[in-house]
């Protein structure tokens, strides 16, 4: 027998006026795509009525009457849908704002403002433009002022190892930068110190394999004691240096001023910050390349520990006691003990201010960051260097507002949300001379905290392999 025709709904009469095919016999080979149209509301410009009179129809029961469709200027809609209607405007909408095109009615969202051509800040000529990497990812603000920032700092002198060599202190800045000053006159010495350490390697060897010379015993004995000597004043500057960056830190995250402003108002501070830095490289660069200093502190304690189960008196016992002795054989035990010093400062310093945002102290780190890097990156601006000192002085300030920057932020410096670009500053980094910079690459290898997280991207850990 006959299968019986499947008949419409008499309560929703079709969208377009048709009948619908049967689902099986002859009449559903001859229907076409176009005789489909209930679903045609999803589809932009179904507005049109197929022809009736190719319309298929079933034997014995008359087309349903035409009914007017209600059209929207892109879309259709039936009047007792109004929330699908409702949410195919909301898609419009998107699509529109997010492709610029938008849908009539509906408004698009706006391009951002270009920068000014004229005026304070703006760049005289188009080669002066910010490059495109400050347009990319979160953050664009921060780093068009850190672009304006740096116009502003390099528009003094540029032969000086210095952001703005010629920064006065203001009167609100003059107190800590007093007190930040004595610290850094005698960072040079620091320095000089350092670097022409030698060691007493020859005599402590002779003392180990001859134990039972006395002579060579109190030759080694009294050629490392000096050598302490000097090791406790680097560990004692180190705790001074602590204070001082502290300092800064508080004067330039300070209420009600952004970061951002602390850096244009009190240029003197912000270079102080950048000689602490610069200073904190360099120091452990040297030592890192001078194993003699844990070799002489490690034989002074073990001749002092012996001296004292023997009861025999330690002329340098009085230097450097047991508890100092501590403290300094753990200093020296890090790689670069200067930076893991003024990481610890950071850190206790953002936890120890719970008033203040988080936000403060990171962004005045990203924001020196940025104004590194634009200097370094911009050929313009490195054309100013006169000094190839000026290079290294910027590259070690980048570096260790990164480091910093890295153990004080939650998430890390290496994570898509964080406000440096690390990809740029590592390409500046790759730039250079390979001897000049091996040393802080290694530095971003092994002191950073979040390089070896999962968020961080495989380009950057490629990129520091």
């Amino acid at each position: 027998p006959r299968p019986l025709p499947l008949l419409a709904e008499p309560s929703r009469p079709p969208v377009s006026g048709l009948a619908p095919p049967p689902r099986g016999g002859a009449g559903a080979k001859g229907a076409g795509k176009e005789d489909w149209v209930y679903l045609a509301g999803r589809a932009r410009g179904a507005c049109a009525r197929p022809d009736r009179s190719a319309a298929p129809s079933l034997p014995g029961i008359p087309p349903s009457p035409s009914l007017p469709l209600p059209c929207t200027s892109g879309s259709f809609a039936l009047p007792a849908r109004r929330s699908r209607r409702r949410r195919c405007r909301r898609r419009l909408a998107r699509r529109g704002s997010a492709t610029g095109a938008g849908a009539e009615g509906l408004p698009v969202r706006p391009p951002p403002p270009p920068l000014p051509r004229s005026g304070p800040g703006a760049p005289p000529s188009a080669a002066e433009e910010p490059p495109p990497r400050l347009e990319e990812g979160g953050g664009t603000g921060l780093r068009e002022s850190a672009w304006r920032l740096a116009r502003r700092i390099r528009g003094t002198r540029t032969e000086s190892p210095a952001l703005a060599e010629d920064a006065q202190p203001t009167e609100s800045e003059k107190e800590i930068y007093n007190q930040v000053n004595v610290v850094l006159k005698d960072a040079e010495g620091i320095l000089e110190d350092l670097q022409s350490y030698r060691g007493a390697g020859h005599e402590i060897r002779e003392a180990i394999q001859h134990p039972a010379d006395e002579k060579l015993q109190e030759k080694a004995w009294g050629a490392v004691v000096p050598l302490v000597g000097k090791l406790k004043k680097f560990y004692e500057f180190s705790q001074r240096l602590e204070a001082a960056l502290r300092g800064l830190l508080g004067a330039l995250t300070s209420t009600p001023y952004s970061p951002t402003q602390h850096l244009e108002r009190e240029q003197a501070l912000a270079k102080q910050f950048a000689e602490i830095l610069h200073f904190t490289l360099r120091f452990d660069e040297l030592k890192m390349t001078n194993p003699a200093i844990q070799n002489d502190f490690s034989y002074y304690r073990r001749t002092l520990s012996r001296m004292r189960i023997n009861n025999v008196p330690a002329e340098g016992e009085n230097e450097v006691n047991n508890e100092l002795a501590n403290r300094m054989s753990l200093f020296y035990a890090e790689a670069t003990p200067m930076l893991k010093t003024l990481s610890d400062a950071t850190t206790k310093f953002v936890s120890e201010n719970k008033n203040l945002p988080i936000e403060n102290t990171t962004d005045c780190l990203s924001t020196m960051a940025s104004v590194c890097r634009v200097m370094l990156e911009t050929p313009e601006y490195r054309s100013r260097f006169t000094n190839e000192e000026t290079v290294s002085f910027c590259l070690r300030v980048m570096v260790g507002v990164i480091i910093l920057y890295d153990h004080v932020h939650p998430v890390g410096a290496f994570a898509k949300t964080s406000k440096i670009d690390m990809k740029g500053c590592i390409k500046v980094l790759k730039d250079q001379p390979p001897n000049s910079v091996e040393g802080l690459l290694n530095a971003l290898r092994y002191t950073t905290k979040h390089l070896n997280d999962e968020t961080t991207s495989k380009q950057i850990k490629s990129m520091l392999q």
